[in-house]
């Protein structure tokens, strides 16, 4: 085992160590569903949380973040800023949807959904066709804040920018070197799990905190909530903004395929696919420095574990849906990151093809140019290993034989 946390910056230790009297105050306060639910109510002056179904899982992650997260002092102000957000959102779309109820009906037509295990290359995927204007993609800020919904005439110099973009590079301002690993912002666009995260069933909680009773009950718990709240995000950002086509991304739609379908019949699916061997030293090691940002406990080979046993679940679960035609060959893309890393405009292109259209040269150069900004500098490398994992790597290759045959994916 070798990998070590990184020294946190001189005002976290002294956040943390209860030398900062506002960060100590707040983090004395315990996390209760009511606390938390009055307190939103107060701030937005609104009452009304919608529906009730988001109330087991919020009892569920507050009872793990006072009994099993062992947080940090700024781990609790961070978390609880975090939730009331979510709570004061819910607020704020339910009064939206009383003085605008036509926006139900805001049509959402075949959106395209990128998925796969997390570190497989959707996010640089997801960012060349943000690049298309055809398309839509979410940004940080608007699925923080949606509401009110976005105006044309003042989307890029919105005062929510600024607010989500504290919150989202909170993190990275805690833990050194997550911005090697994944870089966030409020101008950037975002995996779609933050609208789910609303429904307080969101791996959004799973990332950040240990947390493993409510990590079992999201495992089987009904998605359609998350999906109906994350559909209603999307409406409202296009109700003053019409959108051709949106674009959305998270690793967590593999979870939950045919739900995602009941929501979006008509969506497309553009799946991808890495040695999983790969991914998992990858994942882990960014769930790692989330939860190093929230607490002093982190166990890298536990975190390991247990993404072995989810990402082997949904892999396999993808595979089973093949077999049984779950999923429209029509409307299912899949791509390869080894065949993306050799030739990733051309991958894009497939894709197009795939869905009837053609890549049009001046946006496959804008997208060439992009990945070479990407390529010169950045914050730093990431660095790996499966060693780290304590897994045996014989057994992993074999527990994921059947998907890597299913989808041709090489060893790396």
């Amino acid at each position: 085992m070798t990998w070590m946390p990184p020294p946190r910056p001189g005002w976290v230790r002294a956040v943390n160590a209860g030398d900062l009297a506002p960060y100590a105050d707040a983090a004395r306060d315990p996390f209760t569903v009511d606390g938390l639910m009055g307190e939103a109510r107060v701030r937005q002056a609104l009452d009304d949380f919608g529906d009730d179904d988001f109330l087991e899982p919020l009892g569920i992650l507050v009872s793990g973040l006072e009994d099993e997260a062992e947080l940090t002092i700024l781990g609790r102000w961070l978390t609880r800023r975090f939730i009331l957000r979510m709570l004061e959102v819910r607020l704020q779309l339910v009064d939206y949807v009383g003085r605008d109820p036509g926006v139900v009906g805001e049509p959402i037509t075949e959106p395209l959904f990128v998925t796969g295990a997390p570190r497989t290359g959707t996010t640089i995927l997801y960012n060349l066709l943000a690049l298309d204007p055809v398309h839509r993609v979410p940004l940080g800020w608007e699925l923080l804040r949606p509401v009110p919904p976005p105006d044309a005439s003042t989307h890029d110099d919105d005062p929510r920018i600024a607010l989500a973009d504290e919150e989202l590079r909170g993190p990275a301002a805690v833990t050194e070197g997550l911005d090697a690993i994944h870089v966030y912002g409020g101008r950037l666009p975002k995996e779609c799990l933050s609208a789910m995260s609303l429904a307080f069933r969101s791996e959004e909680f799973t990332a950040r905190y240990h947390v493993p009773t409510y990590a079992d009950w999201l495992s089987r718990c009904d998605m359609r909530p998350a999906y109906e709240v994350h559909k209603l995000v999307l409406q409202v950002l296009g109700r003053r903004m019409p959108t051709a086509r949106w674009v959305l991304k998270s690793p967590v739609h593999l979870h939950s395929l045919p739900t995602l379908l009941s929501v979006y019949p008509d969506a497309r699916i553009a799946i991808t696919h890495r040695d999983p061997l790969m991914v998992l030293p990858s994942v882990t090691s960014l769930v790692a420095m989330l939860r190093w940002a929230h607490s002093d406990r982190v166990d890298f080979a536990e975190i390991g574990r247990d993404h072995a046993a989810r990402h082997h679940s949904d892999l396999d679960g993808l595979v089973t849906h093949v077999d049984r035609g779950t999923l429209d060959p029509a409307r299912t893309w899949h791509g390869r990151y080894a065949d993306f890393v050799e030739e990733p405009i051309g991958t894009v292109a497939k894709l197009y093809a795939h869905a009837g259209r053609d890549l049009p040269p001046p946006l496959a150069e804008q997208m060439a140019r992009h990945l070479a900004r990407q390529s010169q500098g950045g914050p730093g490398g990431h660095a790996y290993s499966f060693d780290d994992l304590g897994l045996d790597r014989a057994a992993e290759r074999d527990r994921f034989a059947r998907y890597q045959r299913c989808f041709a994916v090489p060893d790396e």
